[in-house]
């Protein structure tokens, strides 16, 4: 069995904070047994006012949040799943950048999202990703983790299916989904979405998310879930409170799934 642990944050506008949250979370991962730490989407900073937050969207090598998690994580020896962070790129624009950290502190992995978030919502809330954020173009995967190969994704690409075909195409092991869902679109969709995709790549699914009242103003819907193969929810932390959460995955339980139902093995092209 590979133990892991799953970080539900609340986190606000100030990096300084949210990195004291993260190393926290990282020794206790670590000390709780946990080969690896998933957590959510803007881990290092939620911030709806681009220009406040912009103030502190720097270029990956100048990133402190990310240099605290390399220094806690080679520190604690275990992996982090870094769910995303707000990165500057050298074009002036941004990066919604997934980030794998591996038990020495070293970058193994970086996924920028591909889907960017531009909807108006029927509560009155309207969300421009694509105004401040540059789209991903990559598939990624990263191999020797903990669980074996981990597909990485980034909340709204939730909603894409062609991305996590290809990921199950890949025989990913797991698919991390961290997320920053809002409350509406949280209640109707997240549960049935994240179930979907573990069922559909036949692999474990861990989606860290933000949870609560945001210091920006934001609500999120929590929720952070660890889900089988099968589409069978092992851990769920709920939608009111921050915390860490611990799930055991069975690796025999994927080529169990794969081999009782192989829907990846019998697919075919589709021609239209």
């Amino acid at each position: 069995m590979n133990r892991i642990a799953v970080l539900q944050m609340t986190t606000g506008i100030d990096p300084v904070a949210n990195a004291r949250t993260l190393v926290s979370a990282i020794g206790a991962a670590a000390s709780g047994g946990a080969g690896m730490l998933f957590t959510p989407e803007m881990s290092g900073l939620l911030d709806r006012d681009r220009t406040r937050g912009g103030l502190h969207i720097v270029p990956e090598a100048d990133n402190p949040v990310l240099a605290a998690v390399r220094e806690a994580a080679a520190g604690a020896g275990i992996w982090v799943a870094l769910g995303s962070l707000a990165v500057a790129r050298e074009d002036g624009r941004w990066a919604n950048r997934s980030l794998v950290i591996d038990p020495n502190g070293a970058i193994a992995a970086r996924y920028d999202k591909i889907h960017m978030f531009d909807v108006d919502l029927t509560t009155g809330e309207s969300w421009r990703e694509s105004n401040a954020y540059a789209p991903g173009e990559l598939v990624v995967t990263v191999e020797n983790t903990p669980l074996g190969r981990l597909g990485l994704t980034v909340c709204y690409d939730l909603r894409f299916p062609a991305l996590f075909e290809a990921l199950g195409q890949a025989r990913c092991d797991a698919i991390a989904i961290p997320a920053a869902f809002t409350k509406p679109t949280g209640a109707a969709h997240w549960h049935v979405l994240q179930r979907a995709r573990a069922i559909e790549a036949s692999a474990y699914v861990i989606a860290a998310a933000q949870v609560g009242k945001h210091e920006d103003g934001r609500e999120t819907y929590g929720h952070s879930l660890v889900i089988d193969p099968w589409g069978e929810v092992l851990l769920d932390l709920g939608g009111d409170e921050p915390g860490l959460g611990f799930a055991e995955l069975d690796p025999a339980r994927i080529a169990e799934v794969r081999a009782q139902l192989p829907s990846l093995a019998n697919r075919r092209p589709i021609h239209t």
